[in-house]
């Protein structure tokens, strides 16, 4: 039974996100821009690889990183791709975007060694320093999103603002029996679907395939990492999950309020003058994929956050309000 359950969880969630990349039906959107953002999509300018332990990373820079904005990194979840996060990262058309095809993935393919979140992080930062960046915005979905908390507790000085979207950071985190699921993929899982099929495209080594289904299948084994860590982080955190994630949502609060999130003075307020340290949004009848599943939405949510930007002043009865002019 559970293996039945997870087998059909991994082909549905690369299935659903390859579609979207590739423009196709499952959860496709029609791309709601931020009224700030230009309407055109980037289109690659640099294509290019860090040396990181074991080999290469390959990464691609969409804009001028000259243009005095804060660059955008983006990291991808599990079996996907940079391509992947294209439904997104076209939305994104104000600031450089840095876009890392990560260890196991895309165009970087397996390199010697497991892929832990310690080695994806270390990976990051070593991809911003390749491209000459000091200080990003993170973005991390899923396994990306473990990768980016861990580039904020290894690397703080590279990590700006941060968002995770689906991520735990310790194995209670996540549903009950969660590791006894990965435990049960398998490469042949994964045999004639898209995800299978994307690797074989992009990957330096088509073969190596199940080579990383194996490595993937352990990553949250045993993770554990601590909470005064956590709470110690100096960058702004965005905490995005869906309610009927793989990640519960009470740990996504617990993970919001380690960020400085639920502060009884703050929230005492009745209208936030000055950006929170931490921002929550639990996205209604959402999946662990569902998460994803709407770009546009996502694009107008972080895309304020990593600008410091409040709610908008509620119109009406609050017009006449002295000091909220």
């Amino acid at each position: 039974m559970i293996r039945l359950t997870l087998n059909r969880f991994a082909v549905l969630a690369g299935a659903s996100v390859l579609a979207m990349a590739a423009g196709g039906p499952a959860g496709a959107q029609s791309p709601a821009h931020h009224p700030a953002h230009a309407a055109a999509a980037l289109v690659p300018v640099i294509d290019a690889s860090a040396a990181v332990e074991g080999g290469e990373v390959r990464y691609f820079i969409h804009g001028d990183l000259a243009s005095g904005r804060t660059p955008v990194l983006v990291l991808h979840g599990a079996f996907m791709s940079s391509d992947a996060m294209r439904p997104l990262t076209d939305l994104i058309t104000d600031r450089p975007v840095i876009i890392v095809d990560q260890r196991g993935h895309g165009r970087t393919g397996d390199l010697p060694g497991p892929i832990t979140y310690q080695a994806l992080a270390d990976d990051a930062a070593a991809v911003l320093a390749d491209a000459g960046v000091a200080r990003a915005d993170v973005v991390g979905y899923s396994m990306g999103a473990g990768a980016a908390l861990q580039l904020a507790l290894r690397h703080p000085q590279r990590v700006d603002h941060l968002v995770v979207a689906s991520v735990s950071f310790n194995e209670a985190g996540n549903l009950p029996g969660f590791s006894q699921m990965m435990e049960g993929i398998t490469p042949e899982v994964f045999a004639g679907t898209p995800m299978e099929a994307e690797f074989k495209r992009l990957a330096p080594d088509p073969d190596a395939f199940p080579s990383v289904v194996n490595k993937i299948k352990v990553m949250d084994q045993g993770q554990d990492w601590p909470a005064e860590q956590i709470r110690a982080l100096a960058s702004p955190t965005f905490i995005i999950v869906g309610d009927h994630d793989i990640v519960r949502p009470e740990h996504a609060v617990e993970l919001y309020r380690l960020r400085g999130g639920g502060d009884t003075a703050r929230a005492s307020q009745p209208f936030l003058t000055e950006a929170p340290p931490a921002r929550l949004a639990i996205l209604p009848a959402s999946s662990h994929i569902d998460v994803f599943g709407d770009p546009a939405l996502l694009a107008a949510m972080i895309l304020p956050f990593l600008d410091d930007e409040t709610r908008p002043m509620p119109g009406g009865l609050f017009d006449d309000v002295p000091g909220t002019g």
